[in-house]
């Protein structure tokens, strides 16, 4: 029997909503208020978890944020994009078990292996740093003392008095294609994240990942990051895709897609690859269009369809494995309310992690 699905939407905190990509709307930046509202769209239209996403250089801060909202949400969970090499992780350790206190256990994270602002440390370090950070977020967040002589700390702490060792600590939300990432995703993470992919591609690597994490001892669950245009009419889906994209230049196109310090990685190379393989008017395989990629550095791709469309592609999905979707569209208030009355009803779904109070 398929266990239920987790269902997320996306609030853009990176300056990531628009009418039409690429043209700034100043009502559409970032910001407390305008994130806020489609945090509370999500929860009204029934969602189980959205992604707090973080950038260095864009939008606002995420755990700054999450503690605003955290008071506003009574059901729904919150999904926390940290940058780990940006942060001294005991820090980041309370300041997460603050957070989780105040959600009364609804806290997931989602770990960016991130350099820090300025510093461009290799593949291979910079993955082993974050598995240290990993390894001393979980144990200061299970209330436990921590005692690390590690590469990049040398630590000997007791956890934050805020953590909760009654319950299990908040569950980690990890992603990258690289042989680096995959490693640590298999030691370290609850959750492996993809972006989009076709089919055969996604079957490879949750088959990898699984080979990993069964050499690790562990078993991982796994999730998919991708936008969404859902209409009633696949015709009708096909041409808000086209004007979307209907004011948007190359040369603006690459300039957004450089803002990113990610905007070199294995993964966002391979939704370059994407684009280069799909048709002429976008779409790499049925129903997945990579057209939105051509203005953003990370998740490139989107599902385009009618309702029955959309849910057979989120079924094809499922029946791979996954079983965590983080799903946006833009505007994301506006996309966030089409698919929670003509899809979510229809897709049985809960939190992949209830912890309690």
């Amino acid at each position: 029997m398929t266990r239920p699905a987790e269902i997320s939407w996306f609030s853009a905190l990176c300056d990531d909503d628009y009418e039409f990509m690429g043209v700034s709307d100043p009502a559409l930046q970032s910001s407390l208020p305008h994130c806020r509202d489609i945090v509370l769209k999500a929860e009204q239209g029934g969602f189980d978890n959205v992604l707090l996403p973080s950038g260095y250089a864009l939008g606002i801060d995420s755990i700054a944020f999450a503690g605003a909202v955290a008071p506003l949400v009574k059901r729904m969970q919150l999904l926390v994009a940290v940058r780990c090499g940006e942060m001294w992780p005991p820090q980041l350790a309370r300041q997460l078990a603050t957070l989780d206190g105040m959600l009364q256990g609804r806290l997931t994270v989602n770990i960016i292996s991130s350099d820090l602002p300025g510093e461009a440390l290799a593949s291979a370090p910079r993955y082993r740093r974050t598995l240290e950070v990993m390894e001393i977020l979980r144990t200061l967040l299970a209330g436990r003392p921590l005692v690390l002589r590690g590469e990049f700390y040398d630590l000997e702490l007791a956890p934050p008095r805020v953590a909760q060792p009654h319950r299990e600590p908040p569950p980690f939300y990890f992603g990258g294609l690289s042989d680096d990432a995959r490693d640590v995703a298999a030691r370290a993470a609850d959750v492996f994240l993809m972006w989009p992919d076709r089919i055969g591609n996604i079957r490879a690597v949750l088959d990898d990942m699984r080979r990993r994490a069964t050499a690790c001892g562990r078993t991982l669950r796994f999730g998919y990051r991708v936008h969404v245009i859902v209409r009633e009419t696949e015709a009708e889906a096909r041409a808000a895709a086209r004007r979307l994209m209907s004011k948007l230049d190359d040369v603006t196109g690459e300039e957004i897609r450089r803002k990113s310090l990610d905007a070199s990685s294995f993964g966002v190379r391979r939704q370059a690859e994407m684009r280069d393989e799909a048709d002429d008017e976008g779409f790499v395989e049925d129903n997945l269009w990579t057209g939105i990629g051509r203005a953003r550095s990370g998740c490139g791709a989107a599902i385009v369809g009618d309702p029955d469309q959309v849910l057979k592609k989120i079924g094809a999905y499922r029946a791979l494995g996954l079983d965590a979707f983080i799903f946006s569209g833009y505007p994301h208030a506006r996309e966030c309310d089409l698919f929670a009355r003509h899809v979510l009803p229809r897709i049985d779904h809960a939190p992949l992690f209830s912890r309690g109070a």
